[in-house]
């Protein structure tokens, strides 16, 4: 047993160091156009969590965007099925995973904006659909494009899952850097005893997340413990994430008056403009409520949020000396980009950092990160990291048999760390 355990682990750094190599391939939704705004994917009405769904019968996977012009688009849209690590599965058919038609799907729901000063079109649609049923589990991107130009305009991201394998999972403040101070530390299992495994080495794939975070992923980490029915993971260095502090959070409901979070609102003859109280340092653990990076549309009539509510040009400022990394705002609804959508610039006079973003109407979920070379977001000094700290974390697990010819999404849990 012993030998067999180190032969597992020596085969899972192989697998992890692979899959580091495949980092640029990780989920993220991106918009395309500049004309694009307010892309959301999520299962169901759950927007909350992550876009997954189960394998017949699971809440659909509903995908919608604004088009910010009153000029119809034939838009069109495409499914793909890729691997665990994001590439496009190149050894299986259409027919494999799409029962109708995985390409060519036309997007009728439309709606244009009514009494906005931003004038734009909501296209919404969902999947499954009369069109097209997936047929397997695992990763699946949709490709957005314009029919009549050709244009690819955005790719969303969602997962399906076919829970063969019971995945569990928890976390602690106990971790192998520091105890009750800034860390927390993932342990999970995987069971497998339903499904016959012959080299889990071989067969199996794992990410781990932190408040849905594809940019922090832990792939493969190295488990501890297996046995014939399954593999443990406990007090793994590889499952280690910083606390980071809660996320900030701002509603703009109305467009006349400031709401939750903001310090007023205006107009200067061209677009509505908010701007967020100023965040300043935080040096101790305070607990507040928020939706760990998660968006909503919504206006204060809460109807017709979709076709009815303005888009305003919101302002960030944190005070914070300069970092010796760049800073981005980042939530749910920045898709995971660290571009220059979301960069902050500094202001030396104020000794703050800046951002000016366009955003819909609705509740907002922030952070601010400070982005290191190798893309990896870690707090800003200043917002604090702490072991108190509630964040949610979800594992998926891969399963590729012998002889097939993808990668199948066979479990999925998610808890949050209280």
């Amino acid at each position: 047993m012993c030998r067999n355990i180190k032969k597992v682990e020596k085969l899972f750094i192989l697998a992890l160091a692979a899959n580091t190599c495949l980092a640029a391939r990780a989920q993220k939704h991106i918009i395309k156009s500049k004309n694009i705004a307010s892309l959301q994917v999520v299962a169901g009405k759950n927007w909350l969590s992550m876009p997954i769904t189960q394998l017949n019968g699971g809440d659909p996977i509903n995908i919608a965007f604004d088009d910010l012009t009153h000029e119809y688009h034939r838009y069109a849209y495409k499914i793909e099925h890729c691997e665990a690590d994001w590439s496009l599965s190149e050894g299986i058919f259409e027919t494999d995973y799409c029962d109708g038609f995985a390409n060519g799907n036309i997007i009728d729901d439309t709606e244009e904006s009514i009494n906005t000063n931003t004038l734009y079109t909501h296209y919404s649609f969902s999947i499954p659909n009369e069109r097209c049923r997936l047929k397997i589990s695992g990763n699946y991107k949709v490709t957005v494009y314009d029919e009549n130009e050709g244009d690819t305009i955005l790719t969303a991201c969602f997962m399906v899952v076919d829970p063969q394998m019971s995945v569990a999972l928890s976390a602690t403040s106990n971790t192998d850097i520091d105890t009750n101070k800034s860390h927390q530390q993932v342990e999970m299992s995987v069971d497998y005893a339903n499904v016959k495994i012959n080299n889990p080495e071989r067969e199996l794939k794992t990410v781990v997340l932190q408040n849905m975070d594809w940019n922090d992923a832990r792939r493969n980490a190295r488990p501890q413990f297996l046995s014939n029915n399954g593999i443990r993971w406990q007090h793994n260095k590889q499952l280690i994430f910083n606390g980071w502090n809660e996320y900030h959070k701002f509603e703009i409901l109305d467009v006349s008056h400031p709401t939750l979070g903001i310090e007023n609102v205006g107009w200067d003859g061209e677009l509505f403009h908010a701007q967020i109280w100023t965040d300043h340092p935080r040096l101790n653990y305070t607990y507040d409520e928020d939706a760990n990076g998660a968006f909503y549309i919504r206006n204060s009539d809460n109807i017709e949020n979709d076709k009815v509510s303005e888009y305003v040009m919101v302002e960030f400022r944190l005070k914070a000396p300069r970092q010796p990394y760049d800073v981005y705002v980042d939530g749910v609804w920045t898709n995971g980009s660290y571009s220059t959508d979301y960069l902050m610039s500094y202001n030396e006079l104020e000794e703050q950092y800046e951002s000016r973003i366009m955003l819909k109407q609705g509740y907002y979920s922030y952070r601010y990160v400070a982005v290191e070379a190798e893309g990896k977001p870690k707090p800003v000094s200043t917002e604090g990291n702490f072991f108190q700290t509630e964040n949610t974390y979800q594992a998926l697990v891969y399963y590729r048999g012998i002889g097939q010819r993808t990668d199948l999404l066979v479990g999925y849990k998610e808890i949050k760390f209280k």
